[in-house]
């Protein structure tokens, strides 16, 4: 059977992520989807805005991940915004588990993009929240970059 492959590349990105999230390190782990939810994400049709993940029973859940509702889907269409289990090795799973229950520290999703193979890979990343001054500082060095680029092209 020969792998179908998308038109266009899905690239779905958390845009609040790194302006209110310092990233330490990230895993690309794999969802547990339905057939109307792969669909949907394939037309870009989901987003990651207030997402995060949690260990529930030693298992890794992305909770709050808006997958519209497929517009060709019956009475087997999902529910926009039910938890979805994520797929890392055991090891990855008790590295993640230790080092998100220090204080201060979360797991969230970065991106959520379809790979070579036609599968829904979701970018995850521990994460240690900014505090205001952080923030600030974060704005004033893109407002830099902005005017050096701006600065280059004239």
């Amino acid at each position: 059977m020969a792998k179908r492959t998308a038109s266009k590349s899905v690239n779905i990105k958390n845009k609040r992520a790194t302006f209110d999230y310092e990233l330490i390190e990230t895993w690309t782990a794999g969802i547990v989807l339905t057939g109307t939810e792969i669909k949907s994400i394939r037309d870009s049709k989901a987003s990651l805005a207030d997402t995060y993940c949690t260990f529930i029973n030693g298992e890794l859940w992305v909770k709050g991940m808006h997958v519209a509702q497929y517009f060709y889907g019956s009475y087997n269409n999902h529910e926009a915004k039910r938890d979805r289990k994520l797929l890392l090795t055991r090891k990855e799973l008790r590295k993640l588990a230790a080092e998100s229950k220090n204080p201060g520290f979360t797991i969230i999703p970065t991106r959520l993009f379809i790979n070579d193979t036609g599968l829904a890979k979701l970018v995850i990343a521990l994460a240690k929240g900014k505090h205001q001054y952080d923030k600030r500082q974060s704005i004033k060095e893109n407002e830099d970059k902005k005017a050096i680029a701006k600065a280059f092209l004239n």
